[in-house]
């Protein structure tokens, strides 16, 4: 396990990375409704993003293949 030290974003890159990208959504200041409805609309459209981290595809595909892959170990 690794602590990131206080102030020091490029310690944490994957995570500033998600806050950018949340930020399109929500910008600061914005206040942040309760609906799920809503809320799992921002969450849908942030992990059918193609990321580069996986190589330009999409975060949604990467657990369908580990979701068919442990099903298939079963």
């Amino acid at each position: 396990m690794f602590f990131a030290h206080p102030h020091s974003p490029w310690e944490r890159g994957s995570n500033e990375n998600l806050n950018r990208i949340v930020r399109e959504y929500l910008p600061k200041g914005t206040t942040i409704t309760h609906d799920p409805t809503y809320l799992a609309a921002i969450a849908a459209e942030i992990n059918d993003r193609p990321r580069k981290l996986y190589n330009w595809r999409k975060p949604s595909e990467i657990f369908t293949e580990l979701l068919d892959l442990d099903a298939s170990t079963a």
